[in-house]
């Protein structure tokens, strides 16, 4: 899930195209996600949400509003072991489908609402 993103506080949009009949598992993880990133200190003071729905191709997505800390917090959780043992098997649960990759991670800050300072 490693990419460049803007100095500050921005927001991941994870996007995961789900193998069918492998939701059950996937959301196992998914409910695992945020709040573990979160118990590690690598997410902003915010609430992270997570949608589910069918693609084009009929295939299950979901994707994932994720409010990174600052912009080193994505390098941290590559380089630690409780989140790689949800991102691996999450990422195992996934496949590539309608031209487009298993998972797509851009980032974006917030342009309304409320704002969390970079710390």
């Amino acid at each position: 899930m490693g990419h460049a993103i803007p100095a500050g506080h921005t927001i991941a949009l994870c996007t995961f195209r789900v193998k069918r009949g492998s939701e059950a598992r996937f959301e196992e993880l998914l409910a695992r996600h945020a709040p573990t990133l979160r118990r590690l200190g690598l997410l902003a003071d915010e609430p992270s949400q997570a949608f589910r729905g069918i693609d084009e191709d009929g295939g299950p997505f979901y994707f994932e509003l994720l409010p990174w800390k600052t912009a080193g917090s994505v390098e941290l959780a590559h380089g630690h072991p409780e989140v790689m043992a949800l991102w691996e098997p999450m990422g195992a649960c996934c496949e590539p489908r309608g031209g487009r990759p298993p998972m797509e991670f851009p980032h974006a800050e917030r342009l309304h609402g409320p704002r969390t300072p970079a710390r």
